[in-house]
């Protein structure tokens, strides 16, 4: 068997196609290997969201050229790809500035991965494939995924139709597309009888999702509630949401539905009016506030998250004002924040930045503030109980074992020295948390 090398930058939804690229080859007979240097094929499964993401490929490339030149010298063939975002964006481009470069090929075309390797080990094709194909992706994907571990993401929707002016996403993954349900539940009960016990569920706007329910649609809801009655699934998630697209029901379900964990990540983006409106939020930070509190009537204990972007073109000091106010306001368990970077080919590129140090001046304030709020929310947990689901080893010391909470923070906890960490995995133990970091929970199994 010959082996191939994956590198998944950005999203969980990268994770995801990555491991079923993995799965298309290895019905090719291809296997996955850890080390670049031993790789017949080598695969950059690329993001374009954070700021200069394209040259950090080409960077990466570089390093890439000199393992295939080795291989070359040994009369060894090494096929390299480049997928995902930054692929779709930059096409033929990437071919023009790194030669190295044998395949450049979309995140809704990966399916075509196979076919493309053999057409260039015959030397046909041109190595190109960036179709806008979703639903053709997902039917000829292999059908009995292969479980990784005792969670799994499970993309169920892709695409976006929002158009926010900073984002790129709407050109790098087309509209909006929802896998019929039964495809969604067929695939996690695979994937329970494998062990899985936890899955989260994604999307660029997952709570978009109305997969076909025979003549009908369903909502994200309903999608949760039927993945809820397979019994060996004790957890879901899910990720990313938009403010436009949460339900009355979907938040109904947080507070009826166990299964469900009480974590929500809804991205704001920013707390003016103003610039939401710049932004093309087409929400304002009323509408969010109302989200918020029928959440907290649904589920009192729900963990909130979000994504900030600071020194938007055109934010004032009154507007940053508001942005404060809102993460004040609602207290949130943790989120992600980033000065605003202009990304190709979208109008907010067009617009006039805010001075460097004031942005930086304005991250800093607002990422104290998040910092602060995290500290505060981890620390309610001191001396208290909570359920965990174990899933690794430790990284410090050989009686560790490496879990997560209903609310998403990781937690430690410590084993007799005569146990196995393998025993533990896969089940969820109540743990009293006796310390708390930044980042993380520490606690004794009960």
């Amino acid at each position: 068997m010959q082996n191939v090398y994956v590198k998944t930058y950005g999203c969980q939804m990268n994770v995801y196609d990555s491991e079923r690229m993995v799965e298309l080859l290895a019905a090719n007979g291809y296997q996955e290997t850890q080390e670049i240097t031993n790789a017949d094929i080598i695969i950059l499964n690329t993001c374009n969201i954070r700021e200069k993401a394209a040259e950090k490929i080409y960077s990466e490339l570089g390093r890439v050229r000199s393992y295939k030149e080795d291989r070359k010298s040994q009369g060894i063939e090494t096929i390299v790809a480049v997928a995902g975002c930054v692929a779709q964006a930059e096409g033929d481009e990437i071919k023009k500035r790194a030669p190295v470069v044998d395949l450049v090929i979309g995140p809704e075309s990966y399916h075509h991965l196979p076919d493309m390797i053999s057409d260039i080990k015959r030397k046909t094709g041109k190595g190109m494939q960036l179709n806008f194909t979703p639903n053709e992706k997902f039917d000829s994907l292999p059908k009995n995924r292969i479980a990784k571990g005792f969670s799994a993401f499970v993309t169920v929707q892709e695409g976006c139709d929002k158009f926010c002016t900073f984002c790129v996403v709407p050109y790098t993954r087309g509209k909006e597309y929802s896998r019929p349900m039964q495809d969604v539940l067929d695939e996690i009960q695979n994937l329970a009888t494998q062990g899985v016990v936890e899955i989260s569920l994604l999307g660029q706007n997952v709570d978009a999702y109305h997969g076909k329910n025979g003549d009908k649609e369903a909502t994200l809801a309903e999608l949760i509630k039927n993945i809820s009655n397979i019994p060996q699934i004790k957890r879901i998630r899910y990720t990313t949401s938009h403010p436009n697209n949460f339900t009355p029901d979907l938040i109904l379900a947080h507070g009826n539905n166990s299964k469900l964990m009480p974590y929500l990540h809804l991205p704001v983006q920013s707390g003016s009016d103003r610039i939401l409106q710049l932004m093309n939020r087409k929400h304002t930070r009323e509408k969010y506030f109302k989200i918020i509190e029928d959440l907290r009537k649904s589920r009192p204990d729900i963990a909130l998250s979000s994504d900030f972007i600071v020194a938007f073109p055109g934010e004032t000091d009154a507007d940053f004002a508001d942005t404060l106010n809102l993460i004040e306001k609602i207290k949130f368990a943790q989120s992600y924040s980033f000065k605003y970077s202009p990304r190709p080919g979208t109008p907010a590129a067009l617009r006039e930045l805010v001075a460097e140090d004031v942005a930086q001046k304005r991250l800093i304030k607002l990422q104290e503030l998040l910092k602060k709020q995290q500290t505060d929310f981890n620390s309610k947990f001191l001396g208290a109980s909570m359920p965990i689901l174990f899933e690794s080893k430790g990284i410090r010391a050989n009686n560790q074992i490496v879990g997560k909470s209903p609310y998403l923070q990781a937690v430690i906890a410590e084993i007799p020295d005569n146990h196995k960490p393998e025993d533990y995995f896969g089940k969820i133990l109540n743990v009293e948390i006796t310390q708390i970091k930044e980042n993380t929970l520490f606690g004794k199994i009960l």
